[in-house]
């Protein structure tokens, strides 16, 4: 199946920031398409009827012709006018950028309620522009900008639509319920949270399953979740369970990656997902060391976890993707910003040592001694934290064992006074 072609259009505002057009045409790649050419129009603002004004559109459509265009690729959100009013003009399908996020999105979404999800936003984002999408549809048939929903939904009257706006909202409202239930057992059991945030492509995903690699060393497969190096490679929020350094465990999440001019009707139809955020204990915010655009892309990233947060959540920095710059002399610097090649599953120890300190605070070796009546604490230590120089007599079992320092008054009592 050849790929569509695609023109890619944008207006630079004087005063605003630069458009990015190398990610738009990444975005198009990412939807199936292939980027043909690209135009940017300076203007003091964007035109309200023609987005880039009547003549500018009017020379596009001679560029569609010549270079045979199918789809030409706003990058911002068109209303439904300027839509309609460009696509008298042009013969070529007319998208948006927002219309191309949410077509990659339903592309990815593999759960239930990713897909409720993504089906919500492109209804209330069809929703106001019914009359211009509808012709563009049926004049121009399917391809980039038609999954989803598709033709036959978006061509019912607007009651409809409605209609299953609200049943869709009520089917994740269901959803959120036992997103709570499972919530609050995490927090009865006290297990701390740690969202793993950032720039789409950034390494969540891999991340998450060098975690489970270190974890769980040969039976990890299992355990693992999808990871490519493709925007929005996963769309569905995972968690999974990491024992800490000090023996303590924290459950490890990652999120949809977050993008500039990332849609209104993605941030509120996948509300509940990115929530998870709020109720984090920890927030590792993920950076693509190698990123082009770093400084960017780690001020969207970061503007948006204060968006959906609003709280002080501590956030720990960490640049990924390493290997081919850093030395092995490279480590934890003296910053607190953390370098590590998920790929490759390198300082993932450094990392998860630093997510112990900020979560339980410091630890210690302490030696301990437990009498045989109380060999069922042996037995936990043992098994929950790390212990060495274990001897067995006849009174009991002499050890020493990591502590945090928030535990140690309960053991207390086993400690010599050689431990202070």
């Amino acid at each position: 199946m050849e790929k569509e072609r695609c023109l890619l259009v944008a207006v630079q505002v004087a005063d605003q920031e630069e458009n990015d057009m190398e990610e738009l045409g990444l975005l198009v790649e990412t939807a199936g398409g292939e980027v043909v050419s690209s135009i940017i129009q300076n203007r003091q603002s964007i035109d309200t009827r023609f987005y880039a004004g009547r003549g500018k559109i009017e020379e596009i459509a001679n560029y569609v012709k010549e270079l045979d265009i199918d789809t030409i690729v706003f990058n911002d959100e068109l209303s439904g006018s300027q839509i309609r009013n460009i696509e008298e003009i042009v013969e070529a399908k007319v998208i948006d950028r927002t219309n191309l996020i949410l077509d990659i999105f339903a592309k990815r979404a593999l759960t239930k309620e990713g897909q409720l999800q993504v089906e919500l936003a492109q209804l209330k984002y069809s929703l106001p522009r019914l009359i211009g999408v509808n012709k563009n549809l049926s004049r121009l048939g399917g391809g980039i900008g038609t999954r989803g929903p598709g033709e036959q939904k978006l061509e019912t009257d607007r009651r409809r639509i409605k209609e299953r706006i609200s049943d869709i909202q009520n089917q994740l409202e269901e959803l959120e319920k036992v997103r709570e239930t499972k919530r609050k057992k995490r927090m009865k059991d006290q297990v701390p949270v740690v969202s793993i945030v950032g720039y789409t492509n950034a390494g969540k995903s891999t991340l998450l399953n060098a975690l489970m690699d270190n974890e769980y060393k040969d039976e990890s497969e299992s355990k693992k979740v999808f990871a490519h190096d493709m925007l929005f490679a996963t769309l569905d929020t995972e968690h999974r369970r990491v024992k800490l350094p000090g023996g303590r465990r924290a459950v490890f999440s990652d999120t949809v990656g977050f993008i500039k001019k990332l849609p209104t009707q993605i941030i509120e139809a996948f509300k509940g997902t990115l929530e998870e955020i709020k109720y984090a204990d920890l927030i590792i915010h993920l950076i693509d060391i190698n990123d082009e655009n770093l400084t960017a892309h780690k001020e969207t990233t970061s503007r948006l976890i204060e968006k959906i947060t609003g709280s002080d959540i501590p956030v720990l920095t960490v640049y990924n993707k390493v290997d081919k710059i850093l030395n092995e002399k490279t480590s934890v610097l003296n910053n607190g910003i953390i370098y590590i090649s998920a790929k490759h599953k390198y300082r993932i120890d450094e990392l998860l040592e630093a997510v112990d300190r900020k979560i339980n605070g410091p630890k210690n070796f302490y030696d301990l001694i437990i009498p045989n009546d109380r060999l069922k604490t042996y037995y936990w230590l043992y098994e929950n934290r790390k212990t060495d120089n274990v001897k067995f007599d006849g009174d009991g079992v002499s050890l020493r064992a990591l502590l945090y320092e928030s535990e140690k008054e309960e053991y207390k009592s086993y400690m010599g006074e050689s431990n202070g």
